[in-house]
């Protein structure tokens, strides 16, 4: 009933907005290039070390980076390339893979592969389809290469793994917040790229190069706008979306109790703040919902209350030519995760201080000290509450 009611908002507003009128969303060309000569390459390269001052070995996340903790050295977070680009005035794709997604074995894995297909020359009205991120959460569809933190928050990033899926999903975005969108990456001010003013989709609820199996597609609705005050820029947003998820079989530990089907209700709603870095900066995010969750009372996987959000504080200095982004960011999460063993459960608390340098455009390098309490519990792993801190690096190269 929620979820309804917060679909109708979105549709009230979008039609009751103004006349007024990077990396995943391409503008139609207005010139008549030839198609292949349209076509860019780039892409991205991270490594890390994690284990400098590490207190607690024993300390993970497998949902943020898996070199995390005992056993673990230098590695190589992520290694993308991107192809893109525009077939005539309506159509446009793009394709991403990744080479270190397989555990340290670098094999490659599809991340990206859509195309999107324009009403108008404008691209104002475009309609996406393929593999690629679901409108939920603003750091979520933030690249990881423009992002500050090291690793999105588990709070928001606990609802669609890898942040894509399989769907199609329409987007309106007037000419005049196209540019804006534009405008933001050029001062290279963070943002997420264009998912539209209003955007609106179905997609399989799976979760990324995963199987649908139950027929049941998730349904997904997001409304944000970005305000220019004065010389500040403030986006707003509100976003949500419903179905059901199906646990693999896989997923599921012997002696875990499931339901029949394996279905579960998977239900969010999130607000999003973003205040851009001109110099100081401010993104916060906070979603509440319902989804499967290990209970280790029962050994059973239910469905229950989910919570949590957070919030980060930036600074844009130049030193020079030089670029620093001091940061700090809090995350609290308390929930399920559906796509780790028996939905495994979740209480995170965690700080983090840090400081991005960026000496020329090519080159980023990333310090960030992690004071962090997790909780993580399934089947296997009971009364598991590992605390601990660790100073993390991060080098990027960008082409």
């Amino acid at each position: 009933m929620i979820i309804k009611k917060v679909f109708v908002a979105f549709t009230f507003i979008l039609f009751s907005l103004p006349a007024l009128a990077q990396e995943d969303t391409l503008v139609p060309p207005k010139t008549n290039l030839k198609w292949f000569e349209t076509i860019s390459v780039g892409g991205y390269v991270q490594a890390r070390y994690n284990r400098l001052l590490e207190t607690n070995p024993q300390l993970t996340c497998e949902q943020c980076d898996g070199s995390w903790g005992d056993g673990n050295g230098f590695s190589l977070r992520r290694v993308r390339l991107k192809f893109s680009g525009n077939l005539g005035d309506y159509v446009s794709f793009y394709i991403q893979p990744d080479f270190a997604s397989s555990g340290g074995q670098h094999l490659g894995q599809l991340r990206d592969a859509y195309f999107d297909v324009s009403l108008d020359k404008n691209g104002e009205y475009r309609f996406r389809f393929g593999q690629s991120k679901v409108p939920y959460g603003f750091e979520n569809m933030q690249s990881s290469q423009n992002r500050i933190p090291l690793d999105r928050n588990d709070a928001l990033n606990s609802s669609i793994r890898n942040e894509r899926e399989l769907g199609v999903f329409f987007y309106w975005t007037p000419t005049l917040i196209q540019e804006r969108f534009s405008m933001l990456n050029k001062l290279g001010l963070k943002g997420s790229g264009d998912y539209g003013v209003f955007g609106f989709g179905v997609f399989n609820g799976q979760t990324g190069n995963s199987p649908e199996l139950n027929n049941k597609l998730h349904v997904v609705g997001r409304l944000s706008y970005p305000f220019l005050l004065g010389s500040q820029i403030i986006e707003p947003g509100i976003q949500a979306y419903t179905g059901q998820y199906q646990m693999p079989t896989g997923n599921v530990s012997n002696g875990t109790m499931v339901n029949n089907d394996l279905n579960y209700l998977d239900q969010r709603v999130a607000a999003s703040f973003i205040l851009y870095p001109q110099p100081f900066g401010i993104q916060a995010e906070y979603n509440i919902g319902k989804g499967p969750e290990f209970n280790k009372e029962t050994n059973s996987i239910e469905v229950t209350p989910l919570h949590g959000g957070y919030a980060t504080l930036t600074y844009k200095t130049h030193i020079g030519n030089q670029v620093l982004f001091p940061f700090t960011r809090y995350h609290y999460y308390n929930g399920g995760k559906k796509f780790e063993r028996d939905a495994r459960s979740y209480e995170v608390k965690e700080l983090e201080i840090g400081v991005e340098w960026q000496p020329v455009k090519a080159f980023e390098l990333v310090a960030m000290y992690t004071i962090s309490s997790r909780r993580y519990e399934d089947f296997i792993i009971r009364d598991n509450l590992q605390e601990g801190s660790l100073l993390r690096l991060q080098a990027q190269v960008n082409f």
